[in-house]
């Protein structure tokens, strides 16, 4: 498209009809263009004789004049339900390509190597940092929850897990050696954005984690990583925390990569990421099961999801999931905390689901499994294949494949999806567009 005298319109060509739409989202239009305009905050666009111009509401000295036409690399087919009869059921089912996309180019199994482009040139100064601030929202905040402990583990530096929308509320200070990781599948949450630039304007250096090339957040982040999901139609995320989970891995690797005594349990990390794709299909095919399971559930009023360590992510996510997609209160619950108030619900009426793996934290999960069956309780656990002494305790059993433990939350949320999923569907919800929520939540 030629330009007319003014830096902020646009000419179709001669003898050329044009149409232009207007959409939140790229994918809401691919089927029609794959050229887009995005439009900068405060700007307002209006079309009148073919012609487009963007006009500023509030002028600045480093307004940027020109508006660049994108070209989208999305396929109509991405965003096609295909054979699946919802987005969330084929978007949870993708999970095992999806996972492949996020490390395709970056973790290099043969040397076990591990870069990360767009941050790259950053690795020094963020080796410098005095803490790192893992800030987002929902599911993105959860995957924050999930990766903080390998975090501390493999970076050895403070690591705060902050709600966007509280970390606003309470004036956090931020200082300028501090990183700060924005976590949004969109790139356009209107509280991650707002604390963004909040750190900002304190001199911190800005890492956003997004799944939208071109988004808000990843045009004010200083660097980013770009988690290459695909585009995720549901409004329920499940895809994109598996590939956010993942992606903040490869950081952790890439942060320890020089440290001699981490070096063993770096590459425990890398043989389990590389088979986490098959290990993905494996917990697939346990869709029948846990669709049975569903029919045993979805007339409740409540349900209980318990874990400890890497895995209490797992149970929040799980509870999200459940919450937005069946409307059937759930909550996730730390079973260290059990005895401090949560256990007077459980009785023989109550569902309660543990996630218990063999990991660090077994003898304690253990226990809380042993406290809610003392209790009349009748758990439902996900556990490790094989691992027969856990479900003795289990009066129903989901049974996945073992990984290193700092992986095992993407194989044990994805029961968590299929359930909440199942559930809806038994319950007749919507599921790919739950009542009151949005996709992206761009206001406050």
């Amino acid at each position: 498209m030629p330009r007319s005298e003014s830096t902020s319109e646009f000419q179709p060509l001669e003898d050329k009809e044009v149409e232009y739409f207007f959409a939140s989202d790229a994918s809401a239009v691919i089927e029609h263009t794959n050229r887009v305009i995005f439009l900068e905050d405060d700007d307002v666009a209006a079309v009148k004789d073919g012609a487009l111009s963007i006009h500023r509401l509030r002028r600045c000295v480093d307004d940027a004049h020109a508006r660049e036409i994108h070209t989208l690399k999305m396929q109509i087919q991405q965003i096609m339900k295909g054979n699946y009869e919802y987005f969330m059921q084929k978007e949870i089912f993708e999970q095992p390509e999806s996972v492949v996309n996020t490390m395709r180019g970056r973790l290099n199994f043969r040397d076990n190597s591990v870069t990360l482009g767009g941050i790259k040139d950053y690795i020094p100064e963020i080796k410098r940092c005095r803490r790192l601030m893992l800030i987002g929202c929902g599911t993105s905040y959860h995957s924050a929850v999930a990766t903080r402990q390998l975090l501390e583990e493999l970076t050895e530096l403070p690591v705060m897990v902050e709600l966007a929308s509280d970390f606003l509320d309470r004036n956090t200070p931020v200082f300028r050696d501090d990183v700060c990781f924005f976590i949004s599948q969109s790139g356009e949450t209107a509280d991650t954005l707002m604390a963004l630039r909040y750190c900002k304007g304190r001199g911190a250096l800005i890492v956003g984690i997004t799944n939208t090339v071109g988004s808000s957040i990843c045009r004010e982040s200083h660097c980013g990583v770009h988690i290459n999901a695909g585009p995720e139609i549901g409004v329920a995320s499940t895809k994109a925390y598996t590939s956010q989970f993942i992606s903040l891995v490869m950081f952790a690797l890439v942060m320890s990569e020089d440290r001699i005594s981490l070096g063993q349990r770096r590459m425990e990390i890398i043989e389990g990421l590389k088979n986490l794709d098959n290990q993905i299909r494996e917990v697939l095919k346990l869709d029948d099961e846990v669709k049975e399971l569903a029919k045993s559930l979805f007339q409740h009023k409540s349900l209980l999801i318990m874990g400890r360590g890497y895995n209490f992510a797992t149970c929040m996510e799980g509870a999200l999931k459940v919450k937005e997609l069946t409307y059937m209160h759930s909550e996730g619950i730390m079973a260290g905390e059990l005895k401090h108030g949560p256990l007077a619900l459980v009785d023989d009426s109550m569902p309660v689901i543990m996630i218990v793996m063999r990991d660090p934290v077994y003898v304690k999960c253990m226990n809380a499994l042993q406290q809610v069956t003392a209790r009349d309780g009748r758990p439902i656990v996900i556990c490790e294949e094989g691992d027969d002494e856990t479900k003795s305790f289990a009066a129903k059993c989901l049974e996945i494949p073992k990984t290193v433990d700092c992986l095992q939350g993407i194989l044990t949320v994805i029961p968590m999806q299929l359930l909440s999923f199942h559930i809806a569907v038994l319950r007749g919800c919507n599921v790919d567009c739950p009542r009151n929520l949005a996709k992206s939540v761009t206001v406050e």
